[in-house]
Order: structure tokens, then C-alpha cells, then sequence
């Protein structure tokens, strides 16, 4: 369940911004070319091309709103447990569901776990019905295989998210387990970390054997995923730690204080004369005239500009500052780990009321993490999280 950049809105369910990615078009182009020039050929032969594309792309859409349904399912069910989401963000590999807040209790953290699967398993089960009751009617090859198919994808997607490691649907179920069993949310996050390593590699092997010893193309497609899993572990292993240590710390211990502001009327060739050349900053909160934090700008893309445009305004080549990236000085550190950098390495503006009090940057928090493993004794963990039994 993570999320990501240049997302098409879609609508909303239930307050949840849906999404999805350009990138998202590919499992359309990819299932409808699978169908088109494969399964459906293969159960009636000799019809033209574009009967099969015709069928093909209506299903393969099908199959986009099955992923869709999956997360859904995921999202509706923090919602009842009391968590709050985001959005949701469909893009190549699948659905990541952005969740604001972490499940209370272990079994509130299984059930949203659990219900992406059970969501797909119900989904296939409803298209082998139909595909029963097609058969049953003798409806046309076309019309019923589709259905069957179908029915078959959703249960192997929901016995794929099954696999025991983060950041699958299964990984979320094993961390909830270990989560009851040790009473200790960093461990059992931790453990599933590690899990999700062992099947992204094993997965990464297994597509390896597929390509060399069958010659199967799907096996690059195997390892992908597998790379992809390595890769989302890793990250999720760090994200806890990083967690760990921002507990119980605010924003304000964490900031850059009164850092150098852009004031987004300046021309940018005084701009760049005047403060950027005298300041060790990289990155410039950008205010407008009452004070009131609106964009960033990095000293670097503004030295870049030819030196015709050095007549333009600092506000023209500002980034925007979302509402989310700015944050009072009382607020919890940890509020940190679900707010995306602005441009390349901004992440947080402090202010009380218009007034800019600090500013926080990925180097910021990467050097909090660095502090607070240096600080934690060797071999020493945090006292267990009480849940119940």
C-alpha cells in the first residue's frame, strides 16, 4: 500500500482522492494485448484482429476497476477502523492505498490488511458465476472466456498479495501477527521488512530460471517485481527506523532555523546577486508580500536560467507549496514521514501564523535518522508497545 508523482484524478469515494498514474495505462495496454493476441485467439481462432481488441480492451478496463476494487477494499476498511486515507494511486505494478495514519491495534491492522485479498478472492468468485452461468446458457466462447479469465487473475491476485512480506497485503498480515505476538510495532514492521526482501529475491531467482531455462518472456516481467519488492522493503525497513526515531519529537527540534527567504517579486538576477551568492542555502522558501510562505526555488535551477530570463520574477520559476508541507512548530516530527519533498529536497516550511520560523529538508531528516540510531544503545530496544492479548 505507498504514492507517487503526476496523478490523474479520478474521482472520489467515500472523501478518498482516486487516482492514477500514466503509467497505469500500460496494465491496460499490457492485459489487452495478452487477451487480444493470446487467450482469446486460443479459444476461437480465425476471427478478425479487431474483433479480438474489441473484446480485449472493455476487458482489460474491467480488470483496471478490479484493482481498483482491491484497494478500495483496503481504504473503506481503515476508514471504519478509524484511520484515516488519503488517496488512492493506480499506476503500472498495481494500487497503493496512502494511508495518514497507522492501525490502532493489530487487529485493526489485519483487517485492513486482509481485506485487499478477500476483495479480489470475492471478486474472482462473482466471475465464476459468470462464467458458470455463460457456460450454463451457452453463451458464445467470446463472451464467456473472458469472464473466465477474469475469474482466474483476481484469484491469483489476491493469493500474489498473499505472500508473506511487506509491502504485500501479506506482509501487512504477518507484521499484524508479530504485532500481537511481541506487543512491539517496530519489530514485527521490521520482521516483515525482511520477509518482503526474501520474496522480492526469491521471486527475482524465480524469473531468472523462467527466462533462461523456458525462454519464457514472463520471466522478465517475474523479476521486475521481484526487484520491485527488494527495493519497497528496504525502503519500508528504513521508513520504521526513521519512525522510531522521530517519536515523541516536534517539528520545531527538527527545523532549520529562520532560514533565508525568496521573496517571490524579486528579479531573479538580484535575487541571485544579492542572496544566493552570500547564503549556504541551496533551497529557498519563496513568500509573497504579506509574508506568507507560497513556493520554493533551488539556487541551482535559477543559475541555470540563460541570462535573458534573469529579468523574470523568482514567483515564475517557484515550485508551489502544498497546504500539507506547512506545519506548525508544536506538530509531531513524525507528521513528516507522509508529507512529499517540495521539487527536489524541501519538505516542510514552519511557520506561526504568517511568520516563517524554519524550514526542513530531506538532509534534515536524513540527519535525525543518522542521530537517533547513533543514540540508541547497541543491542537495545525500545520498551514494547502494550497492545492487547
Amino acid at each position: 500500500m505507498k504514492a507517487m508523482s503526476k496523478v490523474l484524478p479520478l474521482g472520489r469515494v467515500s472523501g478518498i482522492r482516486i487516482g492514477a498514474q500514466w503509467s497505469a495505462l500500460l496494465i491496460v495496454g499490457l492485459v489487452g494485448l495478452i487477451l487480444a493476441t493470446g487467450v482469446l485467439p486460443r479459444a476461437e481462432a480465425g476471427r478478425p484482429a479487431s474483433v479480438y481488441w474489441a473484446i480485449a480492451i472493455p476487458v482489460a478496463l474491467v480488470f483496471f476497476a478490479c484493482l481498483l476494487v482491491h484497494e478500495l477494499a483496503h481504504s473503506l476498511v481503515a476508514l471504519r477502523r478509524g484511520v484515516r486515507v488519503r488517496s488512492i494511486t493506480l499506476w503500472m505494478l498495481g494500487g497503493v492505498s496512502e494511508l495518514e495514519d497507522e492501525a490502532p491495534t493489530p487487529q485493526a491492522d489485519l483487517a485492513i490488511a486482509a481485506a485487499g485479498p478477500l476483495a479480489s478472492f470475492a471478486l474472482g468468485v462473482l466471475f465464476g458465476v459468470a462464467t458458470a452461468v455463460a457456460w450454463a446458457l451457452d453463451a458464445p466462447v467470446l463472451l464467456a472466456q473472458p469472464l473466465a479469465w477474469l475469474a482466474l487473475m483476481n484469484v491469483l491476485l489476491g493469493v500474489f498479495n498473499l505472500l508473506p512480506g511487506a509491502p504485500l497485503d501479506g506482509g501487512r498480515v504477518l507484521r499484524a501477527i508479530l504485532w500481537r505476538r511481541y506487543h512491539d510495532l517496530t519489530r514485527a514492521d521490521l520482521a516483515a521488512a525482511r520477509a518482503g526482501r526474501s520474496v522480492g529475491l526469491a521471486l527475482v531467482f524465480l524469473g531468472a530460471f523462467q527466462l533462461i531455462f523456458t525462454r519464457s518472456g514472463a520471466g522478465l516481467w517475474t523479476m521486475l517485481i521481484g526487484w520491485f519488492l527488494m527495493i519497497s522493503a528496504r525502503a519500508e525497513g528504513t521508513a520504521r527506523l526513521v519512525r522510531d526515531a522521530l517519536r515523541d519529537v516536534r517539528v520545531g527540534e527538527v527545523m532549520a532555523p529562520a532560514p533565508v527567504l525568496a521573496p517571490d517579486w524579486q528579479e531573479v538576477g538580484s535575487f541571485l546577486r544579492e542572496t544566493v551568492a552570500f547564503s549556504r542555502q541551496n533551497v529557498f522558501p519563496v513568500v509573497d508580500v504579506a509574508g506568507v510562505p507560497v513556493g520554493v526555488v533551488h539556487a541551482d535551477a535559477l543559475a541555470a536560467l540563460p541570462e535573458e530570463r534573469y529579468a523574470t520574477r523568482v514567483r515564475d520559476h517557484m515550485t508551489a507549496l502544498p497546504d500539507r508541507n506547512v506545519l506548525a512548530p508544536d506538530a509531531p516530527a513524525a507528521e513528516l514521514l507522509t508529507t512529499p519533498p517540495v521539487g527536489r529536497e524541501l519538505v516542510a516550511v514552519i511557520t506561526d501564523g504568517p511568520r516563517v520560523l524554519g524550514m526542513i529538508t530531506t538532509a534534515d531528516l536524513s540527519a535525525v535518522y543518522r542521530r537517533g540510531l547513533l543514540l540508541r544503545p547497541s543491542g537495545e530496544s525500545r520498551p514494547p508497545e502494550k497492545g492487547p492479548d
